[in-house]
């Protein structure tokens, strides 16, 4: 791929003038070590094996039932995950100038389903927790033709990226996360009572693995992994989230959803599966055309908890002083007030 020559070549320079790296095109090419990175496929595929059961026993299938029935919030959850958040990555990439090889990192991040990030911040922001992990099913099960289909469509606006982009590892990948989910929801149906173990444990062990896996591809790739810091990437993984909220809260709101469904959706559309992402790059593309832009999504995932826990911080602070304003203009009826509102009885004649 000639874009893959350019980018190098790009990021190269960048890298030199930014931290004074002695690189050129010709002596790097961005990869892991062979061995590092063949372990790091198969650890990255084994963390995803144990979120995706997590996020099985967190589903429930009455529950789903349920939002079946009356699908608006499901059916505008849907829109909002497969509609507006492949729709800003690609904006994204094209008003940041995105070289192809960046745009397809973007797309896929931007073209995955929610996570269980998105579950925890509802609980945290007063949403519909039930909603939540309604979304967060209805999506994984949906990526699978829907993740194919819109990195198909939206890549035919990068030349590069035409006939380059390996769909059938993709679709293979979402095909194998539906396995671990299905494990997930037999435990919950099952064995209930193992189900919110599972649950947190699977998702405390996912956090910490992550964070392993990040520092020990940093440690691989030396100063070559400071490329995550190459403006353009910072630009489009801090946006990315934040459009996803305010798109998702507005759309929400247009289709007259409660306030909890609201902040539910919001939360669920900016925020993506980045181990997925992470999975899908590491496994799927070749490491020369990615290298350790694969960790991109770990940048996004960054951005996506610290600007939900400011949204989240600001909402809490906003209902305190809307409760504290409230008690001071109704205080409450004393005993005296009551007696001397009380209507009195007319004499006797």
């Amino acid at each position: 791929m000639n874009d893959s020559a350019a980018l190098i070549s790009d990021l190269h320079l960048w890298l030199n003038q930014r931290f004074q790296v002695n690189a050129t095109a010709a002596n790097a090419t961005f990869a892991m070590r062979p061995p590092a990175n063949k372990t790091m496929s198969v650890v990255l595929i084994v963390i995803l094996f144990i979120a995706m059961v997590a996020v099985g026993c967190a589903m429930d299938v009455t529950k789903i039932k349920s939002f079946l029935v009356k699908p608006k919030g499901v059916a505008v959850a849907v829109l909002c995950q497969f509609g507006v958040m492949p729709l800003t990555a690609f904006c994204l990439a094209k008003a940041l100038q995105l070289r192809d090889s960046l745009a397809v990192v973007v797309l896929i991040c931007g073209c995955c389903p929610g996570g269980a990030l998105s579950n925890v911040l509802t609980l945290s922001a007063g949403g519909d927790i039930n909603l939540s992990l309604v979304m967060t099913s209805a999506s994984t099960v949906l990526s699978l033709g829907f993740m194919p289909l819109l990195l198909f469509i939206y890549c035919q606006a990068f030349p590069s990226l035409q006939g380059a982009v390996p769909y059938g590892r993709i679709a293979l990948n979402l095909i194998m996360i539906l396995v671990p989910s299905g494990i997930g929801i037999f435990i919950n149906q099952c064995r209930p009572q193992y189900s919110r173990t599972i649950e947190r444990v699977g998702f405390s062990t996912v956090a910490l693995s992550l964070v392993v896996v990040c520092a020990i591809a940093m440690y691989q790739l030396g100063a070559y992994g400071f490329i995550l810091l190459f403006p353009p990437l910072v630009a489009s993984a801090a946006l990315m989230p934040v459009i996803g909220f305010v798109l998702g809260y507005i759309l929400s709101s247009c289709c007259s959803l409660t306030h909890a469904e609201r902040r539910t959706v919001a939360l669920e559309t900016g925020c993506q599966q980045c181990q997925l992402a992470m999975t899908i790059m590491k496994t799927a593309f070749p490491p020369a055309m990615i290298g350790p832009l694969f960790l991109f999504p770990m940048l996004v995932w960054f951005f996506q908890l610290t600007e939900a826990c400011v949204m989240i911080t600001a909402f809490r602070c906003h209902q305190m002083f809307t409760r504290k304003r409230k008690e001071k203009y109704n205080p409450a009826h004393t005993e005296d007030d009551a007696v001397t509102e009380r209507p009195q009885s007319s004499p006797k004649l």
